[in-house]
């Protein structure tokens, strides 16, 4: 959603490097151009003009005129007033002492309230809770039905007694026909009963701001005293966003926001107008329509995202979420070995298409920005490819591909519904692959250093002296494999990363030092 305003706001400030100097001209044009990009990407005014006037401040002030270099320092102070517009620190849930927690959704219809609630509890369940819906939006047809099926599909129970306005009629346990706010006062009454820790009640909305919608939101409010109030606002509204979160921060007085629709390609920029006009943090956001596409909001995650410095820490956190740190032992131990098989890599390959689309994980990289024509083009049908033909294989030819000869390889191309040459370069690369990580895992290990620095010995390829340049990367390997990607899936089509583009080394703030070649499995 925010990859016109990236693409603007990278571009101004890439203009500011490799000057060692910036005069009050340079400062005022790159101001100007940030302006531009924040006005069309839906940014209220009021919100441009106190963020420019503070870059602005700040860049001519002496933090900048002292500094070793003030191109980054300016980049610096545009990542910090831009998260500052987004919240500053990341919220948290606000857990009751005593369960259970109650949180209200509130929002205008279509914002996607009944499926963020499913989303928020399948969360909340990833997290140790045990949480219950609650269906008090009795207006719109099917709403109740929808919540049930969005309820089932997260593992969560759903408390509805009444049908709503699909069915009609009265309800059970004495809830009588369209009374949100007697099924709001039971659903929580529910929850202490079954011993629900955490209760989330999805309301009713409207097409748009009416006296009818706030004063059922506020009359669910007073009878449930909720520790949390969620206003959810779709992303792709546009200016409207702003005035409709005013109306129900007096209406409703909600304690927090969750963008919904993130996905989308609208500019968007409205959305991050909300906090600094309202006063209440993001805390959530929602990308995509499966219940796994949501996660909490990180106002410097995000700031690093619209300013192409990648968002390091959430690619690394999805790791941990979909990554068994033994099997990962157990499958490093099998590379510094070569006794990797291809049915460990089908393993792994299964781990990374539950973080999600591979495009988008590597567009977390930092500088992944100057890379988007390449990025669109990486297709995830070719691991679907890769999956088939590996399935197609026999456990004896999973477990030592070198018996897989010319007969075996139709029988697999035919079973698989690939070509032979597709069958050819998958066992190829994989053997390559499985060649160049053990002898870098040999390498990190210190064998090689040791054996290169023996003195008047001949180095790795043959020369004398303390260390060679090392082994040539097979042929398989060039121009089609990449050693830091799981073994034989090569790289995706259309991306080139030996001309990596200016930046890409650069990590977000915060994360200097961090070794990305050395990445660890934290402690638990």
């Amino acid at each position: 959603m925010f990859e016109s305003l990236s693409d603007r706001l990278t571009g101004a400030l890439k203009d500011l490097r490799g000057k060692g100097r910036l005069t009050d001209s340079d400062i005022d044009a790159t101001a100007r151009e940030i302006r531009l990009a924040l006005l069309e990407a839906d940014v209220s005014l009021p919100v441009v003009r106190t963020f420019i006037a503070n870059v602005k401040e700040r860049a001519k002030g002496s933090e900048v005129s002292a500094a070793l270099n003030p191109a980054q320092q300016i980049v610096k102070i545009v990542n910090e007033e831009l998260v500052a517009i987004l919240g500053g620190e990341t919220r948290r849930v606000q857990l009751a002492k005593t369960p259970p927690t109650v949180i209200m959704l509130a929002g205008l219809q279509g914002a996607g309230k009944t499926t963020l609630a499913g989303k928020l509890a399948k969360w909340l369940s990833g997290q140790g809770h045990t949480p219950m819906l609650v269906a008090c939006d009795l207006q719109r047809p099917g709403a109740v039905q929808q919540l049930q099926i969005v309820g089932e599909r997260a593992g969560v129970p759903v408390f509805a007694p009444h049908p709503g306005t699909a069915v009609g009629g009265e309800g059970t346990l004495g809830v009588s026909s369209g009374d949100p706010v007697q099924v709001a006062q039971a659903g929580v009454a529910e929850a202490k009963t079954k011993q629900h820790d955490v209760v989330i009640i999805d309301t009713a909305g409207r097409l748009g701001i009416d006296a009818e919608l706030m004063r059922q939101a506020s009359d669910i409010r007073d009878a449930t005293n909720p520790d949390e109030v969620l206003f959810v606002l779709d992303s792709m509204i546009g200016q409207d966003a702003v005035s409709t979160a005013q109306a129900f921060a007096e209406g409703v007085d909600f304690t927090g926001v969750v963008l919904t629709k993130l996905d989308g390609d609208a500019r968007g920029g409205a959305a991050l107008s909300v906090r600094e006009i309202t006063g209440r943090p993001i805390m959530f956001a929602s990308t995509g329509e499966k219940l796994e596409d949501f996660d909490v909001f990180h106002p410097d995650r995000m700031a690093s995202r619209i300013l192409g410095m990648g968002d390091v820490l959430s690619l690394i956190e999805q790791a941990e979420q979909h990554f068994d740190e033994a099997e990962a032992q157990r499958t490093a131990e099998k590379i510094s070995q070569g006794e990797l098989t291809l049915d460990d890599f089908l393993q792994q390959m299964l781990m990374i298409r539950k973080m999600g689309p591979i495009g988008n994980l590597l567009g977390m990289l930092p500088g992944a920005g100057d890379m988007k024509d390449a990025l669109s083009q990486v297709d995830d049908k070719q691991l679907d490819k890769i999956q088939a033909i590996i399935r197609g294989m026999t456990p004896a030819e999973r477990d030592n591909p070198k018996i897989i000869n010319a007969s075996r390889r139709i029988r697999i191309a035919k079973g698989s519904g690939v070509t032979v040459t597709d069958v050819n370069q998958l066992v190829d690369r994989f053997f390559a692959a499985r060649k160049m990580m053990s002898q870098m895992s040999g390498r990190m290990m210190g064998g090689g250093m040791r054996k290169n620095q023996r003195k008047g010995k001949k180095g790795a390829k043959g020369r004398k002296g303390k260390g060679g340049r090392g082994p040539t990367p097979p042929k398989a390997m060039r121009g089609g494999g990449f050693p830091g990607m799981p073994p034989g899936m090569g790289m995706p089509p259309g991306l080139d990363l030996s001309n990596m583009p200016p930046g890409l080394d650069e990590l977000p703030p915060g994360l200097e030092g961090f070794d990305l070649n050395n990445l660890k499995f934290p402690k638990k």
